[in-house]
């Protein structure tokens, strides 16, 4: 590590330094999906959440959780049979930080929806991360409806 060049920025309480450049550390890169239901029901929650990961895991070959730094949740203010990342714990994500949070209620948005950014350790580029959306989330991101 000596032979990279070393940046370092201090203020008065506070030393951050780092190396440009390291191919031996792993990027976090955002991961994004969205997927809604029908009714606020716990089963229709759960039910679209854990479809939503799958096609999440599976389209970006991620077959270990431990590669999964944290995962947050957000539900549409109609949203409140019960809290998204349960799914996850279904699935077996018991060591993956997640919270959950809801989404600010703009009016005419898409309704009963469930967005999740994973944060992911990867050596694959941001445009090598493929973003879902399912359901009539689909609506969110029309120009990646290509990738799905």
């Amino acid at each position: 590590m000596e032979n990279r060049p070393r940046f370092c920025y201090k203020l008065e309480f506070l030393q951050v330094s780092f190396y440009r450049s390291q191919p031996d550390v792993m990027a976090v890169r955002g991961l994004r999906g969205a997927t809604s239901v029908s009714v606020d029901s716990r089963e229709e929650i759960l039910e679209a959440t854990r479809e939503l990961l799958g096609e999440m895991l599976r389209a970006n070959t991620i077959d270990d959780f431990d590669s999964i730094a944290s995962i947050l949740f957000t539900t549409t203010p109609d949203l409140t049979a019960t809290f998204p990342a349960e799914a996850a714990r279904e699935i077996g994500m018991n060591f993956v930080p997640l919270l959950c949070a809801s989404e600010i209620g703009v009016p005419g948005r898409l309704p009963r929806c469930i967005r999740v950014l994973m944060h992911v350790n990867t050596d694959k580029s941001p445009r090598d991360m493929v973003h879902i959306y399912l359901r009539d989330a689909k609506s969110l991101r029309p120009d990646m409806q290509s990738a799905q």
